[in-house]
């Protein structure tokens, strides 16, 4: 029998699996179950049904959903085929949705009606979409579009054995997905990742975190980020773990089904766990089942590592680092790290990979010394789709890609994210990194949560402003902090502005959203 992890296409690391751990539950969404070899039959059942529709080799196929079971039935259902994923942000409107159905070329669009009152499809009503054929339901009905059974049963006359010729001639260098990156610096771009790159990266990810046959996953990244996708339930079949899709997420909500699910895996962004921690009613649960903690996605305040520990009582706490265009991985903390070295770094290059820090002038750094990113390796995207001269911005000529991140590197080669290169401001001459303000602001122990960016100031250039959400029962005065920041940190770094929030506005990827936090300072 060979090792799922082991195999280097989707078909063949699904079938794997399907062997591998047969009767084991693959997917628990209420009512929606699939045990590994239900998950095996339910794919390929799928994938006849989009030989039927028409849909080839390196064809590209949209999904616009939240996290539900059938989205990683579908989804599996034509990577099967050689088929190309492109997922779409559920927080996106009609013409943003359009931007990458159009980009991309979808032939086909995979969606839902009725979740949170959203019309995925009348949305996109008066978009020219020339090269979509067809829009297909899993959930749910809405005019002009097929439901989920139909589709299905659209494909029944096609023979198991075409669906399996397609599967073995899938190669590990054909795409496997191509992920729109958020477009903070412009329109979205379409990153190309394959089959065998990112089943590699995977392997090591999921082996290094300790992810292993018969935990319960809770998968609250959303499935259209890698994070959700690719560390979520990509991981979880490969490894035997259950999946349990979490739509939307509200603290108190996941609490519950942490207690209800004995979910023992719950990977996700800094302020997941910072909303978890916060919520009142989380004394009130049993939340002992939890073991594996995954964080990343943004610079991660130590004192947050030792909470998630402490209060949420994982067992194993890493963090990682990566991007959409290094296939969501780049390094990674060991579970025989230090607890010093968790908490303040991202870990190591993972095998294969090499990791550097340079100047502005694409110098590498002294160690210690903060510089851009940039990783070159096998984890390295194949470009962005249809636009060479912004893949060869991101990639040099030696096969360094420029991340845009900034970082340290220390004598043992772990990596610490100081922050986003566009996220640096500039005052009186010094430059203020926000992560580590943050990191600083977020052990005062009225703080929930802080965000911190940069905002024009005439005599200074860039002075840094601070929206703070207290901790439940705390009230914050705002005199009394900025003269706290005052003692604990550089005159320069210490935020000249403090706003007092409820909530931090996040991103679909569960990041704090800074440009919206832009818009609301220059609003202000």
């Amino acid at each position: 029998m060979s090792d799922p992890a082991k195999e280097r296409t989707l078909p063949r690391m699904v079938d794997a699996a399907v062997a591998a751990y047969g009767d084991r539950p693959a997917i628990e969404d209420g009512d929606v179950r699939f045990t590994f070899a239900e998950l095996g039959e339910a794919s390929s059942r799928a994938a006849r049904a989009f030989v039927a529709a028409g849909v080839q080799h390196g064809d590209r196929v949209a999904v616009w959903a939240p996290n539900v079971a059938e989205w990683v039935v579908a989804a599996i259902g034509f990577q099967r085929i050689g088929a190309v994923l492109v997922p779409v942000s559920t927080r996106y409107k009609g013409a943003e949705a359009a931007y990458v159905l159009q980009k991309s070329g979808a032939k086909m669009l995979v969606t839902i009606a009725g979740f949170l009152d959203t019309d995925y499809v009348g949305m996109l009503a008066d978009q020219d979409l020339p090269d979509l054929e067809r829009i297909v339901l899993l959930r749910g009905e809405a005019p002009g579009a097929q439901g989920w059974d139909d589709f299905l049963a659209s494909g029944d006359a096609v023979p198991e054995a075409d669906v399996r010729a397609r599967g073995e001639a899938v190669s590990e260098n054909d795409l496997l997905d191509m992920l729109f990156t958020s477009g903070t610096t412009g329109k979205p771009k379409g990153v190309m990742t394959a089959h065998g790159q990112n089943l590699a990266v995977f392997e090591t990810w999921s082996g290094g975190v300790g992810l292993t046959e018969g935990d319960r996953y809770l998968v609250v990244a959303p499935f259209f980020h890698s994070f959700g996708y690719k560390a979520g339930w990509l991981s979880a079949v490969m490894r035997g773990a259950t999946i349990f899709p979490h739509p939307v997420f509200d603290a108190s909500d996941v609490l519950r089904r942490i207690e209800a699910e004995r979910i023992n895996v719950l990977p996700g962004a800094p302020t997941i766990y910072q909303s978890l921690l916060a919520a009142p009613d989380r004394a009130k649960v049993d939340i002992s089942s939890l073991r594996l903690a995954v964080t990343g996605a943004a610079a991660i305040p130590v004192e947050l590592i030792h909470q998630m520990r402490d209060e949420l009582g994982f067992d194993r706490v890493l963090t990682a680092y990566g991007l959409t265009e290094s296939c969501g991985t780049v390094t990674m903390c060991s579970p025989d790290d230090d607890a010093e070295t968790i908490a303040t770094t991202s870990g190591r290059a993972i095998p294969g990979v090499e990791v550097r820090c340079v100047d502005p002038d694409g110098k590498p750094v002294p160690t210690g010394e903060p510089g851009e990113i940039l990783v070159r390796g096998y984890n390295v995207m194949q470009g962005y789709f249809d636009a060479d001269d912004q893949t060869a911005d991101a990639i040099d000529a030696d096969g360094w890609l420029h991340t845009g991140d900034i970082g340290v590197l220390d004598a043992r080669g772990n990596l610490r994210i100081t922050d986003r290169l566009k996220d640096m401001f500039i005052m009186g001459g010094f430059n203020c990194y926000p992560a580590e303000i943050e990191n600083l602001m977020f052990a005062h122990e009225d703080i929930a949560q802080v965000a911190v960016i940069g905002v024009p100031d005439e005599r200074m250039g860039e002075v840094g402003m601070a929206f703070v959400v207290p901790a439940p029962g705390a009230t914050i005065d705002r005199d009394a902090l900025h003269a706290w920041c005052r003692e604990q940190m550089a005159n320069y770094k210490v935020p000249r502005r403090i706003e007092l929030v409820s909530e931090l506005p996040v991103n679909a990827g569960g990041k704090v959203d800074k440009l919206e936090l832009r818009r609301r300072a220059a609003a202000a």
